[in-house]
């Protein structure tokens, strides 16, 4: 078996480590003591409660119901803890993901979402075993925060319903929906969903400053829910959940539904993995010394989603406030993760029968206030006062999801993402002419004047690649009426094939005019770019006009001044 062979194979066979994690299980629990699992099985409960409301909220508006977005926490919490790349992660539905599910809900009906969760789960583990976990990082902040606002804002308007105790309009767009809706309240206005949607929402932001551990969303869920059945008001209510975890189903899948569903998909596999490697991100950021595995995170992330919809539950992601409650909380290992689901589960066996009593209101309330919580003043100032590329790629992306929906966002953010990095490299790419005596060998000082007249010299800097190729070529050839032109290529650190086809062009352009192209200081990545191309002989004349000092590439166009001079002298061509 050849090298080469060798390291495809123990590259597949390090790939396939990510679905085996005994390994990093083994480090983890090093040393794993009572002590700790003490503070992994607070962490854990403390995390439940948290999630027990919002598991709920997020089911009921994505339009799968109460006992979808409680399933989902309860199998996506196990098994993205126990397979996923971070010790802290904590999965489960999400706003961000309900964003996605309602108008694929809408489209295409609930049992599709089911297939298009496992088609996003099997795209996520191919991420994450073609090794494209720290991807993410080159999504730029503006447009990451374009999403996080956008979807705020959708999260924040699916409330009014529950809010106003109207059912949902029915339409295309968030906006026109929640205008309709306020029409029919008008013409129907009711009070008590919305004395106690408010009530709920003041008590979750008054709560923290009595407690911090007890979490804010569970003390308002119960007071309001008491509320409402101490005066037996008539309101919309959740519904029964079933007191026993449904028995695994897998749902109807044809070819035609992995055609249909491919572009949903991707768009859930997208969302999943970026939310997720967030909030790995953000933990991290919380702790000392801990780091997370980005592509052990997206097949953790990848088995969640495969195994969530064989339970009824929807797509799932990593949840950013719950992660956090978990690392504040003490949470050592993904035990902690664990006990967060098998809490849920104990919540649907002892107490899934009252869950028909809380009130939507109480629910829109807590996502209303969870959606608030998500816009980052702070940072979509910051943007604001940066770069004008940097503002138009948050709002056109928060416009985007708002006014359109996140499947189109993503590709929109991401098409931003690449439009704003072009921007930036075809910034430093620049040209600079050179003073030619500053390198003029002094054997050459008495003709500086006929040098300065027939040869130009540029110092290029920065990346020469297909973003800046054409304006390259541009300038240059603007030079006329000289017989060499050097080009000082030290600062060039990379180069693509269209840089290298820029050169080419050049070279050729600059020949049919009488001009010699030379080059000088040409560095390691475009000198070899140039070499697999077959492109380095061509371009520098076999290498006669490619030197490594701008001097000498100076004291070699002075022999082409020179041979010009002469026309009666024959000249070879070099």
């Amino acid at each position: 078996m050849t090298s080469r062979s060798n390291a495809k194979t123990w590259g597949w066979w390090n790939a396939l480590n990510l679905l085996n994690p005994s390994r990093v299980w083994k480090a983890e629990f090093a040393g794993y003591s009572a002590g700790r699992f003490a503070q992994d099985a607070l962490a854990g409960v403390t995390v439940g409660v948290v999630a027990l409301p919002l598991a709920l909220a997020f089911g009921v508006t994505s339009g799968a119901g109460a006992a979808a977005g409680l399933f989902t926490a309860i199998v996506a919490g196990l098994v993205a803890s126990v397979f996923g790349g971070s010790r802290y992660q904590i999965s489960g539905p999400t706003g961000a993901m309900t964003v996605v599910l309602l108008p694929i809900i809408a489209q295409y009906g609930l049992e599709k979402v089911f297939v298009a969760g496992l088609m996003a789960g099997v795209m996520l583990i191919l991420m994450g075993l073609l090794r494209l976990g720290r991807l993410v990082q080159f999504i730029p902040w503006p447009v990451i925060t374009g999403f996080t606002g956008g979807i705020a804002v959708i999260i924040f308007l699916q409330q009014v319903p529950a809010l106003l105790g109207i059912p949902a309009a029915r339409g295309q767009g968030i906006v026109p929906v929640t205008l309709e809706t306020v029409r029919l309240y008008l013409v129907h206005p009711q009070f008590w969903t919305l004395a106690l949607t408010a009530l709920t929402a003041v008590v979750m932001v008054l709560w923290t400053r009595v407690s911090k551990r007890i979490p804010g969303s569970m003390v308002a869920l119960l007071l309001v829910t008491g509320l409402s059945l101490i005066f037996k008001l008539e309101l919309p209510r959740i519904g029964a959940i079933p007191t026993l975890l449904p028995a695994p189903h897998w749902p109807s899948v044809t070819l035609q539904d992995l055609s249909l569903l491919f572009s949903p998909a991707l768009a859930i596999a997208l969302l999943a993995g970026i939310e997720s490697l967030l909030s790995a991100v953000v933990a991290d950021g919380m702790t000392i010394e801990e780091r997370h595995d980005p592509d052990r995170e997206l097949v953790g992330q990848g088995l969640a989603n495969l195994l969530v919809p064989l339970f009824g539950g929807i797509p799932a992601t990593g949840a950013i406030a719950r992660t956090a409650v978990n690392v504040r909380s003490g949470g050592q290992t993904r035990v902690s993760g664990v006990i967060h689901s098998l809490f849920l589960v104990g919540v649907v066996l002892l107490l899934g029968r009252y869950a028909a009593l809380i009130p939507t209101a109480a629910l829109a309330g807590i996502l209303m206030v969870t959606a608030l919580r998500m816009v980052e003043l702070e940072a979509i100032v910051a943007v604001f006062r940066s770069t004008k590329s940097d503002l138009t790629a948050l709002l056109l992306t928060t416009f985007v999801t708002v006014a359109f929906d996140l499947v189109l966002a993503i590709e929109v953010g991401l098409a931003a993402a690449a439009v704003l990095f072009i921007q930036r490299m075809t910034g430093q790419l620049e040209l600079r002419p050179l003073d030619l005596p500053e390198h003029t060998p002094s054997h050459l000082g008495a003709h500086h004047d006929l040098l300065r007249e027939r040869v130009v010299a540029y110092r290029v800097e920065g990346p020469l690649f297909f973003g800046v190729a054409g304006e390259f070529i541009e300038v240059l050839l603007r030079v006329s009426n000289v017989d060499a032109l050097i080009l000082r290529m030290r600062r060039v650190g990379n180069m693509d094939a269209s840089g290298a086809n820029a050169l080419r062009t050049l070279k050729d352009t600059l020949e049919r005019r009488g001009v010699k192209l030379l080059l000088s200081g040409l560095q390691p990545q475009p000198s070899a770019l140039l070499e697999k191309m077959g492109l380095l002989g061509e371009i520098t004349a076999g290498r006669h006009h490619l030197f490594a000092t701008t001097d000498a590439a100076i004291e070699h166009a002075w022999s082409h001044v020179v041979r010009n001079r002469k026309p009666s002298t024959p000249t070879p061509t070099t």
